[in-house]
Formats: C-alpha cells, structure tokens, sequence
C-alpha cells in the first residue's frame, strides 16, 4: 500500500490567501499520494491580507507529525523583524528530518529561525535587498524561481509557490505525475527562466515582436545543433536585438535556456524509458553521454543513472 505524505501548511498573521491554498490544490490533485492540513501557531483564526480571516482545525502540534511543512507568505508589512516567540515555539515542534518549504516573503521566517543560515535561497525580488540586510548570512539568489537545498525549499512571489509544489511532486513520484497534476490545475509544469522576467520593465514600442514563436519553434529541434544565429534568423532580429529581447523577456540567455530545456527533455526521457544515456543524449541535442553528464550535474547535482535510478524506485 502505498504511503501517503503528510503535507502541514502553517498559516501566519497576514497570510495571503492565494499562496496558502496552493499546496491544497496542487497535492490534492495527486491522485490521493498527499494529505494536506493547515494549521496556525495557536489553533485560531488567522487574519489575512484580505478583508478576511482564515479559520483552522488544527493547532501547533500537528506540525510534529508532518513529512513537509509549507510556510505560506505573509503580506510585507507583516514580515517579522525577527522570531516571534510563538512562531519560534510552532516551529521547534517540526522533526529534523521533515522538508520545510517557504513560499515567497515567508522565506524571512526560515531566515529568522537560522534555517537558511550559509544556504542558497530565494524569494520575491521586490524584498530581495531588504532581505539582504537584515539576514547577509544567507546566499540569496534572486534570480531564479525557487531553490533546493537540502531538506529546506524556497520560492519566489506568488505563483513560483505553483512551481515549488510541483517540483516536490516530480521529485517525489516522477514528471508523468507531475505533468498530470499541472493540466489537472491548468498550469504549466515547468515555467522558463527566473525571476527577472517579472521585474518591472519599460513598455515595449507597439509592434515589437516576441520571442515566444521562435522558443516553440526550438523545443520541436532541441536534437538539432541550434546557434544564436539561427535562433535570431527564425525570429527575424539582429543578433544583438534577438539576444536581448530573449533576455528580457525569458530572463536567461538564449544559450543558457537552450540547455535547460535540454536538460528538462533528458530528464523526461530518463525516466520515461529505457534508452542509454549516449542515446538520450542524442535525442536532446548534447553531442556525447559526457556533456549531458556534465550538464545533469551541474542542474541538479546527481548522475544519469542515480537520476533514472530513483525515479524508477519511486515508479
């Protein structure tokens, strides 16, 4: 029989509804592998950043029988200058071995709980200097959508809390899940590029053309050896011209979002079937076995076969 994950949820003084009913949505939607309870530091109702407050069954104690605790962001002005006793007290009762995510400016509260201390974290990029001076012992990486590192998980503004459930999904059970659970919610499995394509920008001139028919237009050729130029070619743009407006509009260079999406394809095919790795290497667009080896690890830090090797244990 197989063992369900219990997911905790811990709610906050001006918590923002959306991000705190994200983990209900996207693990509730896999197919019964996650039980999702929320809880506040002392059982009461929450206020949120609504004109609403949220009402709970569940008390701090619950948080000492979760295999993942989900801290859901809290509106700016609420962001703690340090610990507060009671969420200190909420939070000691976690187990050592459970994964504690933040979404968004709940990140603040891992930092103040030293959960973060010498990590590589995010969080939303409009905190991301105000986080940096109150806690500079945290490697906060504002670039990118959420981050892993170890048994702690952290994501950006808002949606990324979408992105990080979905990613604990895939780790736990695999990209079919995953992918499943994504068009069950009518989301994207895998968003492209980092924060910075959410930062505010200059409004384009009326008529500027988008990169996005020339990035479809490489996801259907990622086995083909694709350069700048013929990227900048497909979109009728200078090289400098396309190389920019990609960059803003992805945050990621060509050449870098290249990789990834053929990082994302190898990862799907090592787990999906049973070609080597110089095959699947092939299939994506790295020229030998080394380079996606090389490419794997420096994504997500494992092999292709410890990689294909856990997800067939999860299968």
């Amino acid at each position: 029989m197989q063992r369900v994950e219990r997911i905790v949820v811990l709610a906050l003084d001006g918590v923002y509804p959306f991000e705190l009913g994200i983990p209900s949505r996207i693990f509730g939607a896999a197919g019964g592998r996650y039980e999702v309870l929320t809880c506040t530091v002392d059982g009461r109702p929450v206020r949120t950043n609504a004109d609403f407050s949220v009402a709970v069954e569940h008390g701090p104690e619950i948080l000492e029988t979760a295999d993942t605790v989900v801290v859901a962001s809290m509106a700016t002005p609420d962001i703690p200058a340090g610990l507060p006793a009671d969420v200190a007290a909420a939070l000691a009762r976690i187990r050592p071995d459970a994964r504690i995510v933040s979404i968004c400016t709940a990140a603040f509260v891992l930092a103040a709980a030293g959960l973060l201390d010498g990590r590589r974290a995010t969080t939303h990029w409009q905190v991301v200097d105000h986080f940096r001076k109150m806690y500079p012992q945290v490697d906060l990486d504002p670039d990118v959508l959420f981050v892993q590192d170890g048994r702690i998980l952290t994501s950006a503004g808002a949606a990324s809390g979408v992105d990080i459930c979905l990613h604990i999904v895939r780790t736990d059970h695999g990209s079919e899940l995953a992918n499943a659970v994504a068009r069950s919610c009518v989301v994207p499995p895998f968003r492209d590029g980092g924060q910075a394509q959410y930062i505010q920008q200059p409004v384009p001139d009326a008529g500027v053309t988008s990169t996005a028919a020339t990035r479809d237009w490489a996801l259907t050729r990622l086995d083909e050896p694709l350069a700048l130029s013929d990227l900048a070619r497909h979109a009728g743009m200078s090289l400098r011209t396309f190389a920019r407006r990609f960059n803003d509009e992805v945050g990621l260079s060509p050449g870098r979002w290249l990789i990834q999406q053929r990082v994302a394809r190898a990862r799907d095919l090592l787990e999906a079937s049973d070609l080597s790795v110089d095959q699947i290497a092939g299939r994506v667009g790295f020229a030998t076995g080394a380079s996606l080896r090389q490419h794997l690890h420096a994504a997500i830090g494992v092999s292709p076969q410890a990689y294909r090797r856990t997800f067939q244990e999860a299968r």
